[in-house]
């Protein structure tokens, strides 16, 4: 994919872990078949996702309803895993899905499209699934308070992150706080801002702020920088290419992740891997990630955002010490482990 998702990376780098199981994996372009070369796989259609808007949403649900459970009978599967939490309704076979987060109910949409689809079908699946795996005991905990799952049915396990691409690569620090995702309100991105522009004049840096351009809150953003007085020192960088991400990541002063909420925060788990300090918001599973390696914060107090941002641009000693607790830290997740687990917990359903 062009500009790959959190759950295509999650689904992708649990695949190779799951050959034990045998599974035959159900596939849609543009993925290159010689990725799963050595699995059975079952060719679906294209254009079922999020790139096609809601219609790409309406098509998958309509297959998944409809037509997935021809396909199951027909390939006389015995049980679904599925990395995203959709199911048919009313059906009885045999699954689990994943769950990444209860965040379009804790901070609702009111004019979404998508509501009815969070509020009504996501429950109905989980309630139907015979395990929920969630990426985080945040996200269990948020299965429990919003769906209603009961606890024997959640199994926390986290993620993991590529190894080959987020590392140290020892170069020099620039002069720029960075920022990774998308620009949601959730993601708090006001409140670093702000906390940005009460940075003493005698820290000259910037603040670089990655993700995809979103016409329904960037330029919100950006017109705040405007007032703030620190347009000139504010870059949107829009997309950036998953293989410049390390680089730029590497470079900067430190990431600032001020969500006010995250299923799990993967952006700080990369950045512990790269030798990047982190300063974060200390609630959900930002927390559970980051443990002691970080600079965790009120993501509502813009005045502790700023002090952290001052305390690690002017105290190299600072930086070094979260750069080394940062590599312990990441060391503890992998995809492999990940993997390992997944496989664990679907095993009792394919012997």
């Amino acid at each position: 994919m062009e500009k790959p998702t959190g759950i295509s990376t999650y689904a992708l780098n649990l695949v190779p872990h799951l050959r034990n199981l045998d599974p035959t994996l159900l596939v849609a372009p543009p993925f290159k078949k010689s990725y799963f070369s050595e699995f059975k796989h079952y060719s679906i259609p294209a254009g079922q996702t999020p790139e096609q808007g809601i219609r790409g949403h309406i098509k998958r649900l309509w297959w998944t309803q409809f037509d997935f459970p021809k396909i199951y009978r027909n390939l006389k599967s015995n049980f679904l895993f599925s990395p995203i939490t959709e199911a048919p309704l009313g059906w009885n076979g045999r699954y689990a899905v994943t769950l990444y987060d209860a965040i379009p109910l804790r901070f609702p949409k009111w004019f979404s499209p998508m509501r009815l689809y969070h509020r009504y079908y996501v429950p109905q699946v989980l309630k139907q699934a015979q395990t929920v795996i969630c990426i985080s005991e945040s996200t269990a905990n948020d299965a429990m308070k919003f769906y209603d799952v009961p606890a024997s049915k959640l199994v926390s396990i986290p993620l993991g992150f590529d190894r080959t691409l987020y590392r140290f690569l020892d170069r020099p620090t620039g002069n720029y706080f960075l920022y990774v995702g998308r620009h949601d309100p959730y993601k708090n991105l006001h409140r670093a801002i702000e906390a940005f522009a009460k940075l003493p004049q005698s820290i000259d840096c910037e603040f670089w702020i990655a993700g995809s351009f979103d016409r329904r809150y960037t330029p919100q953003l950006q017109t705040q920088a405007v007032e703030l007085g620190v347009s000139d020192r504010v870059k949107f960088l829009d997309y950036v290419k998953r293989e410049d991400l390390p680089i730029l990541t590497n470079q900067a002063i430190a990431l600032v992740f001020p969500s006010l909420w995250e299923g799990f925060g993967l952006p700080v788990l990369e950045a512990m891997a790269c030798g990047c300090p982190v300063i974060a918001s200390n609630l959900a599973s930002i927390p559970e990630v980051a443990g002691n390696a970080a600079l965790l914060v009120d993501p509502y107090n813009s005045e502790a955002m700023a002090a952290a941002m001052g305390q690690v641009a002017a105290d190299d000693g600072l930086r070094s010490q979260l750069r080394q607790a940062g590599f312990e830290r990441s060391r503890q997740f992998s995809w492999e482990k990940t993997g390992r687990e997944t496989a664990r917990v679907l095993q009792q359903y394919v012997d």
